[in-house]
């Protein structure tokens, strides 16, 4: 939490700047509205680094967190930044054994749990036979499979001051595990004070994002790493963080007026949702406000991002990237020259699309996307799948794509997602794209089901709107629109109807699942 400098000579920027410079200022605003100041959540933050090193963790060590969006997750991310521990976010959504595995395969040597979460930590931690004396729970109560320590009582009577000797801490977040186990991907530590380096600097005023005063958003899980890294980004450039849970895109408007808020970061799935909305119902918010609505985590098709440019104004902003780091980034004004690209690659970083023998592919050919990453990684003990996602340094994520004649990146879907049909590549974001075009449909996933013709055959999985009536009225309709949009062979050769897809929290779709349910006849 140290300074780190200024961009300009009234912006403090670093967490601990802006708390000394700015100790009235709103922090966080928590769901239930209440507020804490830079001067306050830095007092907690020491007194949480103090309480630690009290309790022998040394840089290095990992703690686990597992809190709903509140508070006590930026003292937790706080706290080890600036005492060089790794902190593991947790999602609540897990199940017992995935707990578990978590904090095994991580080495926690501290889990801190919201009280309201202990019906599943508490299971969680007995089957990876978790000492009592690391477990602490905040917000006070007990339960959950055994004695906990409250997480007060752990905070009181240590400094309120800086720890001696703050080193650099980080996030070791897992990767998604929508196919075999997660693992955690694990960055060195500069054994320097915390700072926020140049590329971040740079990567945020791409998506014009910059320190001084200013409101920002949170509406998606705190455990995925781009909220949970975007927010508190803004807590370090002195923005005070609103934070909601589970908002519906009404909600989100209502937020953005009565807060003023002017960043905020969401995902496709959300932008959709939030452009269907009633013009009416939108009109009655004031989102003037807004600056920069960052999203990511999935391709936004073309025609939502068009129309949620119409709705909420130029401030749309997009990055592509990973737990793992970041690649391209680029404005509203950008993307209406290069409409459906991802973004130009950020300073340092460099793109590279490659055929299935890692050979590079020139300019407008269609091959697996890597980059060079802004800092280096490892899956933590898995040097072999580490190994597997580089390419002479450069990483991928496993995504398809091409860059322009200019060197803007244009993605088509992921690798896994693809469906080869009769010897002819097949992107569902491309079937999706059109599918959503239709006023009837809420949400859709295209996936490949077995053919012993064509190898693997189209299938449309919608979600229709509330008030539409599925059957094959509605599957005749989708299916024209795809056969006046898009080649025959792209055209779904059945749709079925669901009341809701899977997706995570974040938005990304569990393909997996869907593919399990649909994929016989």
């Amino acid at each position: 939490m140290g300074t780190t400098g200024t961009t300009h000579q009234t912006h403090p920027v670093g967490f601990g700047a802006v708390a000394a410079t700015y100790p009235a200022r709103t922090a966080v605003v928590d769901p239930d509205g209440t507020q804490v100041t830079f001067g306050e959540l830095a007092a907690r933050c020491h007194q949480l680094s103090h309480a630690l090193r009290a309790e022998g963790l040394v840089p290095g060590d990992c703690v686990v967190a597992m809190t709903p969006n509140r508070r006590a997750y930026y003292e937790l991310r706080l706290a080890a930044g600036q005492i060089g521990l790794y902190l593991t976010p947790v999602s609540h959504h897990l199940t017992a054994p995935e707990i578990a595995y978590l904090v095994t395969d991580s080495e926690a040597k501290a889990v801190f749990v919201d009280a309201s979460l202990l019906k599943a930590a508490g299971p969680a931690l007995d089957e990876a036979g978790f000492a009592d004396e690391g477990r602490f729970v905040i917000g006070g109560g007990e339960g959950g499979g055994g004695p906990w320590r409250d997480y007060e009582e752990l905070l009181a009577g240590h400094p309120v001051t800086p720890p001696p000797d703050v080193t650099a801490g980080d996030v070791m977040g897992y990767t998604s595990g929508t196919t075999g186990r997660p693992k955690g991907v694990r960055k060195p530590l500069s054994g320097r004070p915390p700072e926020v380096t140049p590329f971040v600097r740079d990567f945020m005023a791409r998506l014009d994002i910059r320190p001084g005063p200013g409101v920002h958003l949170v509406v998606s899980p705190l455990y995925h790493a781009a909220p949970g890294t975007f927010s508190s980004i803004a807590l370090s450039f002195g923005h005070t963080v609103v934070v909601a849970e589970r908002p519906d895109a009404e909600q989100i408007l209502r937020l953005v007026e009565r807060h003023r808020v002017n960043v905020l970061f969401t995902v496709p799935t959300m932008l959709h949702r939030i452009v269907r909305l009633p013009e009416s119902v939108r009109n009655r918010y004031d989102t003037s406000s807004l600056r920069s609505v960052v999203h990511a985590g999935a391709p936004c098709p073309v025609e939502v991002k068009r129309r949620a440019i119409d709705c909420l104004g130029p401030v749309l902003t997009e990055f592509y990237g990973a737990t793992e780091g970041s690649a391209t980034a680029l404005t509203t004004a950008e993307w209406l020259t290069k409409p459906g690209s991802v973004g130009y690659p950020l300073a340092g970083s460099e793109l590279r699309i490659v055929d299935v023998e890692g050979r590079p592919l020139p300019a407008g050919e269609t091959g697996t996307v890597y980059f060079r990453l802004p800092a280096p990684f490892e899956y933590f003990k898995d040097p072999a799948k580490t190994s597997g996602a580089l390419l002479d340094g450069f990483f991928s994520a496993g995504d398809v794509g091409y860059v322009d004649e200019d060197g803007w990146l244009y993605l088509c879907d992921r690798r896994t997602d693809l469906i080869l049909s009769g010897g002819v590549n097949i992107y569902p974001a491309e079937i999706e794209e059109v599918l959503l075009l239709s006023p009837e449909v809420a949400d859709v996933a295209v996936i490949g089901v077995p053919d012993e013709e064509w190898g693997r055959r189209v299938v449309a999985v919608v979600q229709p709107e509330a008030d539409v009536t599925p059957g094959a009225g509605l599957a005749d309709r989708l299916i024209e629109n795809c056969r006046s949009r898009l080649a025959g062979f792209k055209v779904p050769r059945r749709i079925e109807f669901t009341q809701r897809l899977p997706r995570t929290p974040s938005g990304k779709m569990l393909r997996r699942e869907v593919r399990d349910r649909y994929a016989n006849p």
